[in-house]
C-alpha cells in the first residue's frame, strides 16, 4: 500500500493588525465628523448668499471653523469651558450607551437629567449650612437616586408589561418638565422673588479645582466613564447586561433574568442621567429656575451613538461636542456665523451616524459584532457558558 502523501494545509487568516484594528474602530466616527464638517461649510457659504449685501465667498467656513476651534482650545480658559460644557454629556453619554449594551434605547435622559438636577437642588438647598464635605457628597447622591427613580419606571413597565422604553421616556420627559415647573413655582420658590427660582446650594456647591470655572464634576466624569467602562467588561452584571443587549432569549435560556436585568440597567442609566443633572446643577449654577434645562439630554445620544456606547470613547466624543459650545461664542462673534451651526453639525453627525452601515460598506470595514449603537449582535452567550466572563 502507498503511505498518504502529506495532506493539503488551508492557509489560516491571521488576526489583523493594530493599525488595521484600530482604523475598523475609527474609520466610521472619522468619516462622519469629516462628513458633517463638509455639509457645514456648504450651508456657510449658501446661507449667507441669503443675506442682503452679502456675496459668495469661499473662505467663510475656513473663518468660522477656526473661530470655533479657538473658541474651544485657544487658551487655557477655553480649554476649561470646553470641559465644563462636556462634563454633562460624559454622564449622559454613559446613560445612554449603557442602555444600549442592554438593547435598551434609553431616550429620557432628558427627563432623568431635569430630575436629577432637582434632587440635587432640594437636597443642596436643605443643606447649604451644612459643612462642605458632608453637603456635597449628599447632594451629589440626590441627584443620582433622583435620577435613578426617574429611570426605574420605563424599566419596571417594560419588565412588566412590554410597554417600549422609547414611549415611555418619551412621555415623562415631559412630566419632568411640568414636575420641575411645579416644583420650582411653588415649594421651592424663594418667597416674593419677582421670578421661579430657588434657594442658592451655598456649601452644596461643587469647588472650583481647574481654572476660573472647572468645578469637581469634572474630574468625577471621567473617574464614572472608567467605572461604567469596568462595570461592562470585567463584572458579572456587566456580561449579563451585554448579554441580554445582544439576545434576550439565549441569556434567558443561559438561566439570567433579562426582566430584572433590563429593571436595573435603566434605572443605573438614568442614575448616570442624573448625575449630569448634578453636575449642571451644583456645578454652574447653584440654584434652578422654573426653565431650567439644556438640550443635554438629546445630545447625550449623538455622543453615545458616536462613541459606540464605548464607555471610554465617550469621553473624547463628549469633549467633541462640548468645544462645539463653548466655541460657538467666538465663531458667532468672528464669522458672524449664528450659534444654531452647532446644532446643525451635531444633528448632521446624528444623520450620518445613522447611516454608519452603507459608510462600513464603502469604506470595507466591519466588526465582528456590533450594531450602530454598540450592541453586541453576534457575541450571543451560549447555553452553559453564559456564565463565564
Amino acid at each position: 500500500m502507498r503511505s498518504a502523501g502529506p495532506k493539503p494545509t488551508v492557509p489560516v487568516k491571521g488576526r489583523p493588525g493594530l493599525a488595521s484594528r484600530a482604523w475598523s474602530v475609527a474609520a466610521v466616527p472619522v468619516v462622519v465628523i469629516g462628513l458633517s464638517v463638509l455639509l457645514g461649510a456648504v450651508i456657510i457659504v449658501f446661507s449667507e448668499l441669503l443675506v442682503p449685501g452679502h456675496t459668495f465667498d469661499i473662505g467663510l467656513p475656513v473663518v468660522a471653523y477656526s473661530a470655533l476651534v479657538s473658541g474651544a482650545l485657544g487658551n487655557p480658559d477655553a480649554v476649561v469651558s470646553t470641559l465644563v460644557y462636556s462634563t454633562p454629556l460624559i454622564f449622559g453619554g454613559l446613560a445612554v450607551g449603557f442602555g444600549f449594551k442592554a438593547g435598551l434605547f434609553n431616550i429620557g435622559a432628558q427627563g432623568q437629567f431635569l430630575v436629577g438636577a432637582l434632587g440635587a437642588v432640594m437636597a443642596g438647598v436643605a443643606l447649604a449650612e451644612v459643612p462642605a464635605p458632608i453637603a456635597i457628597p449628599l447632594a451629589a447622591l440626590a441627584g443620582f437616586v433622583a435620577g435613578g427613580i426617574w429611570g426605574f419606571i420605563p424599566g419596571f413597565l417594560k419588565a412588566v408589561s412590554g410597554a417600549h422604553e422609547v414611549v415611555s421616556t418619551i412621555m415623562l420627559n415631559y412630566v419632568a418638565v411640568q414636575l420641575l415647573a411645579a416644583l420650582v413655582s411653588g415649594p421651592l420658590k424663594v418667597p416674593r422673588s419677582p421670578s421661579p427660582v430657588t434657594f442658592d446650594v451655598g456649601n452644596a456647591a461643587f469647588p472650583v479645582i481647574l481654572g476660573r470655572n472647572g468645578h469637581l464634576g469634572i474630574a468625577l466624569a471621567l473617574l464614572a466613564a472608567v467605572f461604567v467602562w469596568w462595570l461592562l467588561y470585567r463584572t458579572t452584571w456587566g456580561f449579563e447586561v451585554r448579554a441580554v443587549g445582544a439576545n434576550p432569549d439565549a441569556a434567558r435560556y443561559a438561566g439570567m433574568r433579562p426582566k430584572l436585568i433590563t429593571i436595573a440597567t435603566m434605572t443605573f442609566s438614568g442614575a448616570l442621567a442624573g448625575l449630569a443633572g448634578t453636575s449642571v446643577l451644583l456645578g454652574v449654577t447653584h440654584s434652578m429656575t422654573s426653565s431650567f434645562g439644556t438640550t443635554v439630554g438629546f445630545d447625550s445620544i449623538a455622543v453615545a451613538l458616536l462613541a459606540r456606547s464605548n464607555p471610554l470613547v465617550i469621553i473624547p466624543a463628549a469633549l467633541l461636542f462640548g468645544g462645539m459650545r463653548a466655541g460657538a461664542g467666538l465663531m458667532q462673534i468672528k464669522a458672524q456665523i449664528p450659534v444654531e451651526l452647532v446644532d446643525v453639525l451635531q444633528a448632521t453627525i446624528l444623520l450620518f451616524l445613522v447611516a454608519s452601515p452603507v459608510l462600513r460598506r464603502v469604506l470595507r470595514v466591519g466588526r465582528r459584532h456590533s450594531g450602530p449603537t454598540g450592541v453586541d449582535t453576534a457575541a450571543t452567550p451560549a447555553a452553559g457558558e453564559a456564565v463565564a466572563i
